[in-house]
């Protein structure tokens, strides 16, 4: 049976997702998203690991995700939580980065986690109007009023030199799973491709995105699915051209790392009133 009420709308005006889960107990692995995710509680209390650092998070505690910053996240004492947040794509915060600093150079969050934040307050304001599709004028102001003390306050400098080798190592093998993650993909040809052994690669990969070559392959083909759910394509033809074996083994990826099923996430695009819902 379901577990809470899970809500996901899309703003046209803005560009980005916000989403509300009520009543909602399950635990998400390690996993990560395409998208900024800018997230708080409502109530209850959330184990969180991301980029190796463990947090509890409570109400009035502000949530930080980046692009593929690796997190999981569980209910304490397996109590059920109520919490919301947006889902912002790269290319609409480069927009409102750039609006902001005159760059559109993308952030990256010092800590996943900001207690008691200020911030909080405004983020969970937009967030509800966002939901209650109010007008772009106010929504608009008070999203470039949030980002700008968010990029003031919570963004990190540049990593050390052998960070940024490391990364680009990374980001190259990511890149090529992102490529190929519909067709078949095998450990061999991954340590081929980066010049090291099997179990060096699974260390170096793990180490800087905080989850294994095949766990971000899944991650890959789930993201792939999105895309075609999102265009209209059927779960169980969505399943294959992602390269997952059937529409059941898509469903179980789908629900561990998005928290809703594949039929779910395809109704959020239904065209409804000139927006998706």
């Amino acid at each position: 049976m379901e577990q809470g009420v899970r809500t996901v709308r899309y703003d046209p005006d803005l560009g980005l997702e916000a989403y509300h889960f009520s009543g909602v107990i399950q635990i998400f692995p390690g996993h990560f998203h395409e998208y900024y995710t800018l997230g708080f509680l409502e109530r209850g209390l959330q184990h969180t690991i991301c980029r190796g650092i463990d947090c509890l998070s409570e109400a009035g505690d502000l949530l930080l995700f980046a692009p593929g910053d690796v997190h999981s996240c569980r209910p304490v004492d397996g109590r059920s939580l109520d919490y919301g947040g947006l889902n912002v794509p790269e290319e609409t915060m480069a927009r409102y980065v750039r609006e902001i600093t005159g760059e559109a150079s993308l952030p990256r969050f010092r800590e996943p986690l900001v207690r008691r934040s200020e911030l909080t307050a405004p983020l969970r304001s937009l967030h509800r109007m966002v939901m209650e599709r109010e007008g772009a004028f106010c929504k608009e102001e008070t999203f470039l009023l949030l980002l700008s003390q968010v990029l003031d306050r919570c963004t990190a400098g540049g990593p050390t030199a052998a960070e940024r080798w490391e990364a680009r190592l990374t980001a190259d093998l990511c890149a090529w799973l992102d490529d190929h993650c519909t067709g078949h993909v095998s450990l061999e040809e991954l340590s081929r491709m980066a010049g090291r052994s099997k179990y060096s690669l699974i260390r170096a990969f793990t180490r800087e995105r905080g989850i294994t070559p095949y766990s971000y392959l899944m991650a890959a083909r789930v993201g792939e699915a999105k895309r075609l759910l999102e265009a209209g394509t059927a779960p169980a033809e969505a399943a294959l051209e992602a390269g997952f074996s059937d529409q059941s083994h898509l469903t179980n990826q789908f629900k561990r790392l998005i928290g809703l099923t594949p039929g779910q996430y395809a109704a959020i695009f239904r065209e409804r009133g000139g927006g998706r819902e």
